[in-house]
């Protein structure tokens, strides 16, 4: 599954639910304060500004699965020569755009990039290498659908340059894996599984769902202790969300299929939760469980907000247009449709469709965000290095809704810094409105207050 496919990328346990209330928020107050903000922000570069990871996007797939409303196609014929090329070219103008001068990591994603030819990642890689650099044992992560197609091209992507496989497994019945309209059987994953882990040991991660029709605490109790003895150091954890449009939105609403209802599958994720840190995985972030350190450090850059440059049909990005004296972070987005976006990249030398300059309290939303997902949370020192002028006790220490989320055991906020409890993790979409809230406030606090000083001068 890809992590990048939006902001809050993908159907991270429990995305959809806070990216609904994300927006509301955001609306809030935004065009009283928009103006005035900008006079608060700070004027230097964000951290990091000379690094960032690299997110491809691979929008193909064979067929579309039953509860996929993602940003892939079924073509209807493919040229790997001209996808390569502009997936090269859209690279090389972005890294120059961007001006950076290291990439941390690598993440091929889709749709089903274990599709493309190895000979396409080896030439992506080569155009990093010529624009950036990239070391020779950053992070380069492939995600691979469980096919026996996919199992027999592990090897050539190795040769290409890859060094972590991100598996679909998805689920090990075979009755769910063809609810979910899934190319491949129990059989496969675990053939697959065995293979990756042979040529890219500790650095193999499967994928798993909760939540599907059908399925109690106690089956998926049990399919996850099928999974671990064969699986590798890593486990990403993804709840089913039903999807308007999709065939498997339509069963459950004509009353053909039933999912889980949201008691249970809280328990679900509880019990996942138990279960994979009894057998040693240690969970560091909502939906990810690693031992032996194999967590994945292209999604760690996400969670701590450091830049990403994204590459491909519908990728998005967040980084510091240098190149064209940009001092302020931005959100871009590329051109959706492959066909559309192969016209714009040959023109443009790029197919980015959508610019969003982040003002200074739209970078803090991110980071709040994306850092209350990791067990640690966000530090002071993280916290400082984009907010040097306010911290996270003036922010949110005298808040009452966030004491109450103090007192009832919920969430921690220390000399350490913001992080949410063990409990409070579980139940992150409900907390994050508050906290953003109380962002917001801030923000109309210092605006109002700085409006009153220039009043008064």
């Amino acid at each position: 599954m890809s992590f990048m496919y939006d902001i809050f990328f993908y159907s991270l346990w429990p995305r959809r639910a806070l990216l609904r209330q994300h927006h509301a928020l955001q609306c809030l107050g935004r065009a009283v304060a928009s103006v005035r903000l900008r006079s608060i922000a700070t004027h230097r570069l964000p951290p990091h500004a000379d690094e960032a990871s690299l997110y491809v996007h691979w929008p193909y797939c064979l067929k579309r699965c039953s509860y996929c409303n993602f940003n892939k196609y079924i073509p209807r014929s493919q040229n790997h020569g001209v996808m390569t090329e502009c997936l090269q070219k859209e690279t090389q103008t972005l890294l120059q755009l961007s001006q950076v001068s290291r990439i941390s990591s690598v993440f091929f994603g889709g749709g089903t990039p274990s599709l493309a030819q190895p000979s396409t990642i080896a030439a992506v890689l080569e155009t990093v290498s010529k624009n950036a650099h990239l070391s020779d044992d950053a992070e380069v992560t492939l995600e691979v659908n469980p096919t026996p197609a996919g199992k027999a091209s592990l090897k050539d992507f190795v040769l290409a340059g890859v060094n972590r496989f991100s598996i679909g497994i998805q689920s090990l019945n075979e009755d769910h894996l063809r609810t979910l309209g899934r190319d491949h059987n129990s059989q496969h994953a675990l053939l697959t599984v065995s293979e990756a882990r042979t040529l890219c040991p500790g650095r193999v991660s499967v994928d798993v769902m909760f939540a599907l029709p059908g399925q109690s605490v106690k089956s998926w109790e049990s399919e996850l202790e099928k999974l671990l003895p064969v699986c590798d150091d890593h486990v990403s954890l993804y709840q089913l969300t039903l999807e308007r449009g999709t065939q498997l939105f339509k069963q459950v609403e004509t009353g053909e299929l039933s999912v889980p209802g949201d008691d249970v599958t809280a328990d679900m994720y509880k019990s996942a939760r138990r279960v994979l840190e009894n057998a040693g995985l240690c969970q560091y972030e909502v939906s990810s469980f690693a031992k032996n350190n194999a967590v994945s450090e292209h999604n760690i850059g996400y969670w701590r907000s450091n830049q990403y440059i994204g590459v491909g049909p519908g990728a998005h990005g967040r980084f510091v247009p240098r190149a064209v004296g940009g001092a302020q972070r931005e959100a871009r987005t590329q051109t959706l449709e492959p066909d559309v976006w192969i016209r714009e990249v040959q023109r443009h030398g790029h197919g980015t469709r959508r610019r969003i300059q982040l003002d200074h309290h739209g970078l803090l939303e991110e980071v709040l965000v994306m850092g209350l997902r990791m067990n640690e949370g966000i530090t002071q020192q993280h916290w400082e290095l984009f907010s040097p002028e306010a911290d996270l006790q003036q922010i949110f220490g005298m808040s009452e809704n966030v004491q109450e989320l103090q007192a009832g055991g919920l969430l921690i906020l220390n000399d350490r810094g913001l992080r949410c409890s063990w409990e409070g993790l579980a139940l992150l979409d409900s907390i994050l409105p508050t906290m953003l809230l109380e962002l917001e406030t801030f923000f109309q606090s210092r605006v109002s207050a700085e409006t009153q000083t220039f009043r008064e001068t």
